[in-house]
């Protein structure tokens, strides 16, 4: 017998790295082709199965707007009134994949009305798609969805200048879009903005290059996509912070703080610090529902156990109580100064009062003042005395209590908050926490007496401040007016001052001798019941 030496088992495949998952939405005016693009590049990835082709083609037939071709926009445009008006008004979310990267997709509305739906869904996003259709150009919606991208930290933005089929492919249109695009976002803090003519009915560029198209050199949109670079938030240089979420109490022999952690990292061993209350302690375990882990960072939720009993709930922040940076990210306040945009019928003015949610904690929020508002089209800075439906602009927010957060650059989770009508429950606003209220400065003797009056009679005094001024002004002009009227008849000054001065004094006097007189008369009569018949 010969001996046959087994041969070498393989070495077992590499496993394929993670595709990283990317969150994008598609904005811009109505009518620009945001829902076709999402649907034609669903098809073009293979996400859409026979069945569903079969349902779009009758769908089309019945509600279609391509003129009994297939209508992509319907993959995703699937309420009854979306469908019956052709456009997007809630916000849809697909989820597909390639090769290289794994995608979740929001449709947003286009529509002015629905703003606060397309804000909604870009609060969530890694890249905004802003589409422009290549016959009208850059429009007012279209600079409006820029600035509220920027707003919500989106950093990626690529604009799909659609419907070049329509201008027959021609480069001098695109060229001419995104030199305006460019020029109007200048100031608005992009990483990056890219610029790919496509034709979402005719899926020209969407996820292979355009043979109509040769003069454009750049990647088709999809490749765009896959080639973002994203940063990890908030796991840079910023310290530890965790709003806590829920106490998580099982039993009498485990408490933990549960949540998501917003910013840095903590781990075991590390001393913290209970926010607002500044209470320190240190981390003994945290727990998560894979066990127990040594470190974590941001974006992780997590359940931490304090090494000392430590009286926190939710809405408050675990935080370094030992910052690295000679500025903390993660401050309290009970004032600050805020960029809102208006999502409610009701109109947001100095002295409107509203609850605000920031993270996981309430509080009664009251607008101190309006700096400006921003103009749409310009981003420039104009005076307002109010914000209505889809403005937005800069305010100071007072709180009737201590709230942790931070600027919204540096986190979301602390730095962002919605303002809730009380009355109707109604988003009343979108805020993002922009600093510390600026100290006001006084350059001219008019802006000196405009600043007094607003302070002491403005929307946001007391009501017991303008009630004693009102009172002390009106004695003023009374005694004035009373020496003015002596000094006509007697033509003795320092007789007119003395009645006027005397008359000024006497009113509070005999008010507090009428008051005094009064209360001991209701004390004579609470002491003898026989007063009012208690005796009888």
């Amino acid at each position: 017998l010969q001996r046959v030496e087994a041969a070498p088992a393989p070495a077992p495949a590499a496993a394929a790295p993670p595709r990283s998952l990317l969150r994008f939405i598609t904005c811009g005016s109505v009518d620009d082709g945001k829902s076709t693009l999402i649907g034609r590049i669903l098809f073009e990835c293979g996400a859409v199965f026979d069945d569903h082709l079969d349902a779009l083609d009758r769908e089309s037939e019945k509600f279609g707007t391509t003129g009994g071709d297939r209508d992509f926009a319907l993959l995703v445009d699937g309420l009854s009134a979306e469908r019956e008006q052709g456009i997007t008004i809630d916000v849809a979310y697909r989820y597909f994949s390639t090769p290289r990267r794994s995608f979740i997709v929001a449709d947003t509305p286009g529509h002015e009305q629905y703003t606060r739906n397309m804000a909604t869904g870009a609060s969530t996003a890694d890249v905004a798609i802003l589409l422009v259709d290549a016959r009208k150009g850059l429009l007012a919606q279209t600079r409006r969805h820029s600035f509220i991208v920027s707003m919500v930290g989106v950093k990626h933005v690529v604009v799909a200048v659609n419907k070049m089929d329509l201008v027959d492919f021609d480069e001098a249109v695109f060229r001419r879009i995104e030199a305006d695009y460019r020029a109007a976002v200048a100031g608005l803090g992009f990483a990056s903005v890219a610029c790919v003519p496509v034709s979402a009915r005719e899926g020209d560029n969407l996820t292979t290059p355009s043979l109509r198209m040769r003069w454009h050199r750049g990647a088709p949109l999809l490749s765009l996509l896959e080639s973002i670079e994203l940063e990890a938030p908030g796991a840079g240089a910023a310290d530890f912070a965790m709003p806590v979420q829920w106490v998580n109490r099982p039993s009498a022999d485990f408490r933990g703080f549960s949540g998501t952690i917003a910013l840095g990292a903590v781990a075991v061993g590390d001393e913290v610090a209970a926010l607002p209350s500044r209470r320190e302690s240190r981390v003994a375990r945290i727990v998560t529902a894979d066990g127990d882990l040594p470190r974590a960072t941001a974006g992780q939720a997590v359940t931490i156990v304090l090494a000392d009993e430590v009286d926190l709930s939710r809405g408050d922040v675990l935080a370094a109580a030992r910052p690295r940076r000679s500025r903390a990210a993660v401050r309290i306040r009970t004032e600050i100064a805020a960029r809102l945009l208006v999502t409610g019928e009701r109109r947001v003015r100095a002295g409107a009062a509203f609850v605000i949610r920031l993270g996981a904690a309430p509080a009664n929020a009251t607008v101190g003042a309006i700096d400006h508002a921003v103009d749409v089209e310009t981003y420039g800075k104009i005076e307002a005395r109010e914000l209505g439906l889809n403005a937005i602009g800069l305010t100071t927010l007072r709180f009737d209590r201590p709230l942790v957060l931070t600027d919204y650059a540096e986190g979301p989770s602390l730095g962002g908050f919605i303002l809730i009508d009380r009355r109707t429950n109604e988003t009343a606003a979108f805020g993002f926490v922009s600093g510390d209220p600026a100290p006001k400065l006084v350059s001219t003797r008019r802006d000196a007496r405009r600043a007094v009056i607003e302070t002491l009679l403005g929307p946001g005094a007391a009501e017991s401040s303008r009630q004693a001024w009102s009172s002390a002004s009106w004695r003023l002009a009374s005694g004035a007016a009373l020496g003015v009227g002596v000094f006509a008849l007697s033509g003795a000054a320092p007789l007119a001052f003395a009645v006027a001065f005397g008359d000024v004094a006497r009113r509070p006097l005999a008010r507090a001798a009428h008051d005094a007189i009064w209360r001991t008369a209701i004390a004579r009569r609470a002491d003898d019941p026989s007063l009012d018949g208690g005796g009888i």
